[in-house]
């Protein structure tokens, strides 16, 4: 790591070695030269005067980039495509007026752009399906384990640590169909010239519609996609990385909502992320355990959200056939959105895979609620045994506020249990009472939802995906 002039924490920290190769400059000019390839032989193919020893030469030397002689070059004329194009030609003497021909730079630039947006969208899917894989399990193995619930952060309803964790993962199921959606319908832009008129290659075709149009599906199966965008005008639409960045943020949401909730609990020390044995909490309060991995996810969460709205307003500005004012700005938003989902990925992963779940708190919080959450079936079993139940009602209403003072106020533990078996109005005992206070007769369904889901949705996810399992995070700091 260089001490003397920025580093970028996307790469020193947070985001693997796998995404920033997808990024690198080795990726994109080895695929700038693929793309060359792709086009002689389509040429070659379809007529034009090439050899196929000019094209063996060309793949003789795909590989070994001779980046001092294209650095030297640019400083010349300024120009990155057209310095890659005299270098090449430099190591392929024979083909190299051959290399590049009816193109335009953005043939190179923005294929390249959409093919490591593809493969960079891979790398988050399979990072993605393990994230599912691995809440999948927390939630099976706690999906009976009864917690209190919340709404608006106020105890509710109890369900069960499992239950919780099928939220989490559900957010991540539909960002996964987003993805997959907008992997889907990735296509390349094709060799159509300057304004997308394909007016190069009408020349050097001689007018043949018939052939012209075979270029674009040629170049594309070569590069391994289905087929080019029909129409563009120098650019493929600036539109495709906005659905990209879209898909990005949207990962970035749920990533973040888990840890909030993740954080919450640690709080209420009910579930904590893992704590590594030396780690240390706090560099004054020694005994303190912060979750700071899921505090991580959601700074870096934050940024993809907001980094979002790079694309959409390049998009949106973008004027007639290209201007190049999304340049400089793509260069930051695209690569910078997928090395931060790349780590939050990461970070989600580790999270999950090794969160500690604290049974006795849970059910100590659960129990000193249960009284409240428990007052409908008291009720009913009263009436059940003779009691009105309009009298009943206000008589549990009245003691669940005296019971709700002697904890807010008083300081006391919750005593509505002892106050309605002090009341003859109920006809039920203390011991009848604490027989009511069993918490897995308060979550509903929690658990058939949990297997429901775990065998209905999560369950063909994971099968049909089955090829990306097993990854394990490493986590830098």
């Amino acid at each position: 790591m260089s001490t003397d002039r920025y580093n970028s924490p996307l790469s020193e920290r947070y985001a693997s070695k796998e995404m920033q190769y997808i990024f690198s400059p080795d990726m994109k000019f080895r695929t700038w030269r693929k793309l060359w390839i792709a086009l002689a032989e389509t040429e070659k193919e379809l007529g034009l005067p090439i050899t196929q020893e000019q094209i063996d030469e060309l793949k003789a030397h795909a590989e070994d980039i001779n980046y001092d002689v294209a650095k030297a070059r640019e400083k010349e004329v300024r120009h990155d495509v057209m310095s890659h194009v005299y270098a090449y030609g430099v190591q392929c003497p024979k083909a190299k007026g051959i290399i590049h021909l009816g193109a335009t730079s953005c043939y190179v630039g923005d294929n390249t752009d959409i093919i490591v947006m593809t493969e960079a969208l891979k790398l988050v899917k399979k990072k993605l399906v393990n994230v599912i894989n691995e809440l999948a399990a927390f939630a099976d193995k706690y999906k009976a384990l009864p917690t209190l619930a919340f709404t608006h952060f106020q105890p509710a309803q109890p369900t069960t640590v499992g239950k919780r964790a099928t939220l989490w993962m559900q957010e991540f199921t539909l960002d996964l169909d987003d993805l997959n959606h907008v992997l889907d319908g990735m296509k390349l832009l094709g060799s159509k010239g300057t304004t997308g008129t394909q007016a190069s290659f009408l020349e050097l075709f001689n007018g043949d519609q018939e052939t012209i149009d075979k270029i674009d599906p040629m170049i594309a199966e070569k590069m391994g996609f289905a087929e080019c965008y029909p129409v563009s005008g120098q650019t493929y639409s600036r539109k495709v990385d906005t659905r990209v960045a879209n898909v990005l943020a949207g990962i970035a949401a749920s990533a973040h909502k888990t840890s909030n909730d993740i954080r919450l609990l640690q709080h209420l020390k009910e579930v904590e992320e893992p704590f590594e044995k030396s780690q240390i909490g706090s560099s004054a309060m020694a005994y303190k355990r912060n979750p700071m991995r899921s505090e991580r996810i959601a700074s870096l969460s934050r940024y993809v959200m907001i980094d979002a709205l790079n694309p959409a307003i390049t998009s949106a500005t973008q004027w007639f056939e290209r201007t190049l004012d999304d340049s400089a700005n793509k260069r930051l938003s695209i690569p910078e959105g997928f090395l931060a989902t790349d780590g939050i990925l990461d970070l989600c992963l580790n999270v999950v895979d090794g969160l500690v779940v604290y049974p006795k708190v849970i059910e100590k919080r659960l129990r000193s609620e249960l009284p409240f959450m428990a007052t409908e079936n008291i009720m009913m079993d009263a009436v059940k045994a003779g009691g009105d139940r309009q009298e009943l009602h206000e008589k549990i209403r009245t003691l669940s506020m005296e019971a709700g003072k002697n904890v807010k106020v008083e300081g006391k533990d919750n005593n509505l249990l002892e106050l309605i078996a002090a009341d003859p109005a109920f006809n039920m005992t203390l011991e009848d009472l604490q027989k009511t206070m069993e918490p897995a007769r308060y979550v509903g369904r929690s658990k058939e939802q949990v297997e429901t889901f775990l065998s209905k949705v999560i369950a063909p996810i994971l099968e049909e995906n089955k090829e990306l399992l097993g990854v394990k995070a490493e986590i830098n700091v």
